[in-house]
């Protein structure tokens, strides 16, 4: 029987021993050691899918009560089909019909590997819709299955949607562009690849955001520059904070703080 990590909610296969995503030096192994559940518990234990409305044609899906590292996840409607981007470490059959009242899911597409979450198990109660991992993260896939598909570099989903892979966090990590959104303005999700701060008017980039490994200014910079590819006025990324405006420069202006600090160019004096 697949299992759930219970730090980070996602998905294994029987076989799996520890959880190589918490095992790694971005996450962390609880000081009792590994622990799993399953969907089956987490459902007796009251957990849910509540979905909310964020703006015209976009919803943000979180488990109540919180369960593994408490992402928000996005679903992205269009008049070609809906998006979902990253993905939940729960669902149920309640959490698919309220997806499905919303339109069909074409594509599950994960930011980066914390966010696999229950992906194969949302895919079968979507239907088997297509899970899109960036190919240069096949490897912390820990419950292989049929409907993942690799992609790397850009992939043009829909008319309007476009996932490019920029790396940082991870080398696969990715967000998502969806030129509709903010009113016509374009809207960044950004996941874990560049995180809002609590500001709410910069942004951080970390190769872990837990355990404090910073980036080097020039990853950093290239994260930047492709990011810039893209016209947006807000951003949203994995847990619930939003730039809600003159987001691409948000991130210009964070990526040349985080460089000149980085590289010493500020004396602090305070």
């Amino acid at each position: 029987m697949w299992k759930i990590c219970q730090t980070c909610a996602v998905e294994h296969d029987e076989v799996a021993e520890s959880c190589r995503t918490c095992s790694d030096e971005r996450q962390w192994v609880p000081s009792a050691g590994q622990q799993w559940t399953t969907l089956e518990k987490l459902a007796a234990a009251g957990h849910k899918v509540a979905v909310r409305e964020l703006e015209p044609d976009l919803f943000g899906l979180t488990v109540e009560p919180e369960f593994g590292i408490g992402q928000e996840s996005h679903l992205v409607r269009t008049p070609a089909g809906n998006v979902l981007w990253d993905v939940t470490g729960y669902v149920d059959e309640d959490a698919a019909q309220r997806v499905r009242e919303l339109g069909e899911v074409v594509a599950i597409v994960p930011s980066h590997p914390h966010h696999y979450g229950v992906q194969v198990e949302w895919s079968r109660a979507l239907g088997g819709v297509p899970v899109l991992v960036a190919e240069a993260d096949l490897a912390w896939v820990a419950r292989p299955d049929p409907v993942i598909r690799p992609w790397s570099g850009q992939l043009d989903l829909l008319p309007g949607i476009t996932v490019r892979q920029l790396g940082g966090h991870f080398p696969g990590s990715a967000v998502l562009h969806w030129a509709a959104g903010a009113a016509g303005k374009g809207v960044l999700f950004s996941a874990d690849t560049i995180q809002a701060n609590p500001d709410r008017k910069t942004v951080a980039f970390m190769r872990s955001y837990p355990n404090r490994i910073p980036l080097s200014p020039g990853v950093v910079e290239r994260v930047t520059k492709t990011a810039e590819e893209f016209e947006f006025d807000r951003l949203y990324d994995n847990f619930g904070k939003v730039i809600d405006g003159d987001a691409r420069d948000a991130i210009r202006r964070s990526a040349e703080r985080y460089i000149g600090w980085v590289r010493g160019d500020f004396v602090h004096l305070t």
